[in-house]
């Protein structure tokens, strides 16, 4: 017996290095020191402190995080390519949440059984994220586990490293009352919340058709749109404006992540008040992401057998169950990001120029909030209203 008997082909992960090298090539900058197949990546910091203008004290920041079971949806329409940007965005919408830029990526890839075509494919969408938000795709990992995980299955994770100098580090320390919360858009799901999209959503070929009549496309596909990256609107609109506090809507959603921008909860009085969309009056700008509605339709169903709309008439059930049940409208926002994939808190005098600026980046973004002080157990909470 040998290695490719017991369930590891060396020779197909030598085929997918090769087209690793590719990719990463498309990544590279001044500072990269050597390419893929060495044992280590090595970036110059020396180099990139010295060609971006200088640093007092610079500060690594890092961050690390995987795409979880949206892999599945990939796999089970059969498109690989763009998971992997969503890799990227978990780690570096992350990074940039204390202002920091983004150097370099690595990626770590497992499977039960190899397919080099399939794991280029998957680190193709890296590279793309890599080129995106301005980081070199520096290395990775491979692994095959045969007899461990079963031979259709992959994972993928990955691990980011940011740079800024320790003066400008971001850490919501001057949010103040009166402050103001700027919500960018996002592009639909993005890459959180996918175990539960998977049991109340079935059918990925489900042909997903908006009420405003869009045409039908597999609802599969509208999950597997990538997380937006935020990274270069952000960092160029921090030279225009202070930020003074930042949040990724990840996993648990806005309840969750948007409070994570306030100084620690036990120092502070500070609560952020959110204008709900779904409530009757609201004349924001924001508006629920129809996806949300079916996923909100599939929930409320998700054990009636007679339950079967699809396209437009399910979103439409959708949005009016947002509308009436409060507890899955707290569920969806204690989950997904609803439409709001990335939030700043400004002063209110920075609020109009950084919305404009953003819209002008092709970055849609609403005032959604305020900061407040509430009371007792409310302090260091999000709340709607």
């Amino acid at each position: 017996m040998n290695y490719k008997d017991a369930g590891v082909d060396i020779k197909e992960g030598y085929r997918a290095v090769d087209e690793y090298r590719k990719l990463a090539a498309s990544t590279a900058s001044g500072a990269v020191l050597n390419g893929i197949g060495s044992f280590a990546g090595m970036f110059s910091l020396g180099e990139f402190i010295k060609a971006s203008g200088g640093m007092e004290e610079p500060v690594l920041v890092s961050g690390t995080d995987g795409v979880g079971t949206k892999i599945d949806i990939a796999f089970r329409q059969k498109k690989y390519d763009t998971v992997g940007i969503d890799c990227v965005a978990m780690c570096a919408n992350d990074i940039l949440c204390h202002g920091a830029r983004p150097l370099f990526f690595l990626d770590y890839l497992a499977c039960g059984k190899l397919d080099a075509a399939i794991a280029a494919e998957l680190v193709k969408g890296v590279a793309e994220g890599c080129r995106e938000t301005g980081m070199t795709l520096l290395g990775g990992e491979t692994a095959e586990h045969p007899g461990v995980i079963p031979d259709d299955v992959y994972d993928m994770a990955g691990f980011a490293i940011g740079i800024m100098d320790r003066k400008k580090i971001i850490n919501g320390s001057k949010i103040r009352e009166g402050d103001v919360i700027l919500g960018l858009a996002s592009s639909g799901v993005h890459s959180n919340g996918f175990s539960l999209i998977r049991k109340v959503i079935r059918d990925l070929d489900e042909d997903f058709e908006t009420v405003s009549g869009i045409a039908a496309m597999p609802i599969g596909r509208v999950l597997l749109e990538p997380t937006r990256l935020y990274v270069k609107p952000v960092l160029e609109l921090m030279k225009m404006v202070e930020i003074k506090g930042m949040a990724h809507i990840t996993g648990g959603g806005l309840y969750e992540n948007i409070p994570r921008k306030l100084p620690a909860k036990e120092g502070t009085d500070l609560s952020i008040v959110i204008k709900d969309p779904l409530n009757p009056g609201y004349e924001g700008g924001w508006k629920v992401l129809p996806i949300f509605a079916r996923i909100a339709y599939g929930i409320k169903n998700a054990h009636n057998a007679d339950a079967r709309l699809t396209g437009a008439a399910a979103i439409k059930a959708g949005e009016e169950i947002l509308r009436s049940d409060m507890e899955i409208r707290k569920t969806m926002f204690n989950t997904f990001n609803m439409g709001i994939g990335f939030t700043l808190a400004l002063s209110p005098d920075d609020v109009k120029k950084a919305a404009a600026f953003l819209e002008d980046k092709g970055f849609p973004a609403w005032e959604i909030g305020t900061v407040q002080k509430l009371p007792g157990s409310a302090a260091g909470e999000l709340c709607f209203v």
